[in-house]
């Protein structure tokens, strides 16, 4: 198994805003027309996570895929519009409940952590992703919502954002 700087070197991975690193490697040609703005029909990215750098919490206003690759088997937390908390984990372990592959729907607010060294995963957005449509949040944000969530909150939300 190759190890996290290999992966990061030979895909030529930056570090991303959320957490972990990614490099987008799909973007559609054709547009869509989405709340007066053109998106491309779909976009997709490698993403590398890893124990001590998570997906922090945020949101986006498109469905996102995530399909796992290599690596420890990684969870998605999902953090519902009606408070609901959902774990989602990814990984090889079908007959323990892992997941190859996981959508998670437009409007969730949702982080990602990594127990081991890293998990290497794939994530297509439908319509495609711009910043434009991210949103991160801050632990008091989502404290006055989700007050009940408030240890995932302090583990996977920022205090502040630059």
């Amino acid at each position: 198994m190759k190890t996290k700087e290999e992966w990061i070197n030979e895909l030529h991975l930056e570090p991303h805003p959320e957490g972990g690193y990614y490099l987008r490697t799909e973007e559609a040609t054709e547009k869509i027309n989405r709340n007066s703005l053109m998106r491309p029909l779909y976009t997709s990215i490698y993403f590398l996570l890893t124990k001590d750098n998570p997906s922090h919490l945020h949101q986006l206003t498109a469905d996102e895929i995530w399909y796992y690759h290599d690596g420890a088997p990684l969870t998605v937390h999902c953090l519902y519009e009606d408070g609901r908390y959902e774990a989602i984990k990814l990984g090889k372990d079908i007959a323990n409940g892992e997941r190859l592959h996981f959508c998670v729907p437009a409007g969730t607010i949702f982080g990602s952590t990594v127990a081991q060294e890293y998990s290497l995963v794939s994530c297509a957005v439908v319509p495609g992703f711009d910043f434009a449509d991210f949103k991160l949040f801050t632990q008091e944000e989502l404290l006055v919502k989700y007050p009940q969530h408030e240890g995932l909150i302090k583990h996977l939300a920022f205090e502040t954002i630059d």
